[in-house]
């Protein structure tokens, strides 16, 4: 099958921005298939980059505000983007963008057909600073009374390096809200009159954050 549309042929931006609402289960058959929603609705076209312009060719894009959604697109938006606009993106084109105006509906989405499979980059939950047992996975020691080693990371270096902690080491220290992409996800349902995509599986950063959903450079 392929991985495009009609439009998508036309339109050649990589993919589209969207907000993670939280996972849920789609019934194929007599599979349960775990599924990811995301929000592709009110967003809006707020720039063309040229290469001519610019140096480079992309779209710019923008989520409103809770209080604007459902609101027709307006001039003075444009004024005062963080007034009126939740989050600003921009989406790169393989070639000079055509067919595309400034305020029009950015619904990137309808590029893909079901069962494409695409990437999906977004900024992981951050989980503050933990240990190498929550951040690694480590084991631990015994839980037994009497034990001192419980949940430390044990020894961090040896007599050959003097001392010296090895580059690269597991240990302790800030985890999460880093930029993560999960591979080759194949899109199982698109719901356009409610402006939602089903993306199989499970996608980084929690409900709420945004993703953006691309071409699957594997697929």
């Amino acid at each position: 099958m392929s991985r495009l549309s009609d439009k998508g042929r036309r339109l050649m931006v990589k993919g589209f921005w969207g907000k993670k609402i939280g996972m849920a289960q789609v019934f194929s058959g007599n599979d349960v298939v775990p599924v990811t929603v995301v929000d592709v609705s009110s967003w809006f076209v707020l720039d063309i980059k040229t290469e001519e312009r610019d140096g480079y060719n992309a779209v710019k894009v923008g989520r409103v505000r809770k209080r604007y959604e459902g609101q027709p697109f307006s001039p003075e938006w444009l004024k005062k983007l963080k007034a009126y606009f939740q989050t600003v993106r921009e989406i790169e084109s393989r070639n000079p963008v055509q067919d595309i105006v400034v305020g029009q509906d950015a619904d990137f989405y309808e590029r893909f057909v079901e069962g494409a499979l695409v990437d999906v980059s977004g900024i992981t939950k951050g989980m503050g600073f933990a240990g190498v047992v929550k951040r690694h996975g480590f084991a631990g020691g015994p839980e037994s009374h009497g034990s001192m080693f419980h949940r430390r990371p044990g020894t961090i270096s040896h007599l050959r390096s003097c001392g010296k902690v090895i580059k690269g080491k597991k240990m302790p220290g800030h985890m999460g809200a880093e930029q993560q992409t999960t591979l080759n996800l194949p899109i199982v349902k698109i719901v356009k009159d409610q402006k939602a995509v089903f993306i199989k599986g499970a996608l980084p950063g929690k409900a709420g954050s945004v993703v953006f959903v691309r071409d699957g450079v594997k697929a």
